[in-house]
């Protein structure tokens, strides 16, 4: 049997990966273009196919040939599988296409093939897919089950398994992701399970614990997962102000890898030990020189070390003004507790109750402050809304669509952060940018919980600075008076106290 083509968007699959998702591949990928083709060929095709019925390929020429859209595509295979009952390849290859054109109608054929062959993986495979788009979270995880229990030795769907149970099971989510590691200690899926259960982890000596293990059973110059393993190692090192440590890690790995990046990596840990050993000796002006040298990518979660580095710095040597606004300006940008929490010691320094550093946050985030661009969107509940609806509440938008692994993988740390709002409060939209996956929505939103307001983008609109750029996920915070705070930020389990206070300063304005 060919199977080859329907393992494709399987395969593709896991939701927490990237970072977006660009709606030019989105479109590239559903809207698969077909010459035009004569009845004469038409009708061979079709012969060819009835001739060769288990041959997926062949099903695949023809389904493209007809068109997804085409009602006497439907009646042919109806047809067919009337004629050959017993023929789970009939459904499988017609549900396996539809699901990879993003079709809600996948699901009705996928099932048919598994009723008539209960063992059939690539339907199996298919349905797990689709089932992710329509938030099926329970059969997803019954999919998958019923996947590695067809092929064991499948490192791919042992490693989808165990990542399923991710946020909705911790424990189990460990105990199969370090089985994943054992018993598949050649293959990136290994180290890949490794890489994601330190990302889960918040008990910092047990994140170090599974780096450390990532490093020595998955060495870092063969397996791409462990080599990005070792960055976020690298920056915990760093956070830890165990800047030794991570200059020997980096040098280490540039010996590994010979990749220049792990050079410039072990430079930057270096300076930030001799920044270190500067302020030691209260060198201050030497401090601020090396740290002003210091340069680490705005992704990197070492990015915000800087100023904090330099505030202290400049606090110790008497200019806690100076500190007070090195930090103000980081914390407008990007705020996290941690930052805060500094602003408000500087701030006692100055003179200022916590009270009057919260003006002065307050004042500062209504300075960068721009007036959103309005919009009116439909709402899939029959009705419209626009921007202006939810003046008088903190708004909170999502860019996504229900094909969208990685915006998937957000909703539930942004749901863990939004329902501690009032619904009068907090407007939280979730704005969907493919309308071709309209289908999927509603039935997404009732199986997850989720509580977003969906609405549908329009090709084409003006979206001004609320411009997702085409991508998704892409979110933005606005405030009471309709004035964009905040853009451009990404919520996973690392960082949800970070959402939370980004909620909670744009609710003061």
């Amino acid at each position: 049997m060919d199977t080859k083509k329907l393992t494709i968007a399987a395969l593709a699959l896991i939701g927490t990966v990237a970072c977006c998702t660009s709606i030019n591949e989105v479109k590239a990928q559903e809207m698969a273009k077909t010459e035009q083709i004569t009845p004469k060929a038409l009708k061979e095709l079709q012969k060819k196919v009835r001739n060769n019925v288990d041959s997926v390929s062949y099903h695949m020429e023809l389904i493209e040939a007809m068109g997804i859209e085409n009602p006497a595509l439907f009646s042919l295979y109806e047809g067919w599988m009337k004629e050959r009952p017993t023929n789970a390849n009939i459904p499988l290859a017609l549900g396996s296409t539809l699901e990879k054109q993003y079709s809600s109608k996948a699901k009705t054929y996928l099932l048919r093939a598994i009723a008539i062959n209960p063992d059939l993986k690539e339907a199996y495979e298919a349905l797990w897919s689709d089932a992710s788009r329509w938030g099926e979270e329970d059969k997803k995880r019954d999919y998958l089950k019923k996947i590695t229990e067809i092929d064991p030795q499948d490192a791919s769907y042992a490693f989808y398994y165990a990542s399923s149970f991710k946020n909705v099971d911790r424990e189990k989510h460990k105990q199969l992701s370090l089985a994943v590691a054992d018993r598949f200690n050649t293959s990136e899926r290994g180290a890949q399970a490794l890489y994601w259960l330190a990302h889960q982890t918040q008990d910092l000596q047990e994140k170090e614990a599974i780096y450390v293990r990532l490093k020595n059973d998955f060495s870092p110059a063969g397996f791409n997962w462990s080599l990005s393993g070792m960055t976020a190692y690298s920056d915990l090192l760093l956070q830890q102000q165990r800047y030794m440590e991570a200059a020997a890690l980096a040098a280490e790995l540039f010996e590994m890898t010979k990749q220049e990046n792990w050079q410039r990596s072990a430079e930057t840990a270096s300076r930030f030990a001799q920044y270190k050993q500067a302020q030691g000796y209260k060198e201050w002006e030497k401090a601020l020189a090396i740290l002003d040298g210091i340069k680490v990518s705005r992704y990197s979660s070492a990015y915000k070390l800087i100023p904090v580095a330099k505030a202290e710095v400049l606090h110790q040597n008497g200019q806690t003004d100076k500190a007070f606004a090195t930090l103000m300006e980081c914390y407008v940008k990007s705020p996290s507790p941690k930052i805060k929490e500094s602003l408000t010691t500087y701030g006692h320094t100055l003179g200022k109750d916590k009270g009057a550093v919260q003006a002065a946050i307050s004042n500062a985030l209504k300075t960068n402050g721009r007036v959103a661009t309005p919009f009116e969107l439909k709402n899939y509940a029959g009705s419209s809304n626009s921007l202006a609806d939810f003046k008088g509440k903190v708004t909170f938008i999502t860019y996504w669509y229900p094909g969208c692994g990685p915006c998937r993988g957000e909703f539930p740390h942004f749901e863990n952060v939004v329902r501690k709002f009032d619904k009068d409060k907090l407007a939280y939209l979730g704005i969907n940018i493919v309308s071709s996956q309209n289908d999927y929505v509603l039935p997404f939103l009732k199986s997850t919980g989720y509580s977003f307001v969906p609405l549908e983008d329009v090709k084409g609109r003006n979206k001004g600075n609320l411009d997702n750029r085409s991508a998704a996920p892409m979110n933005f915070l606005i405030d009471k008076q309709g004035n964009l705070i905040f853009e451009n930020f990404r919520t996973d389990a690392d960082n949800e106290d970070e959402l939370e206070l980004m909620i909670n300063e744009v609710s003061l304005l």
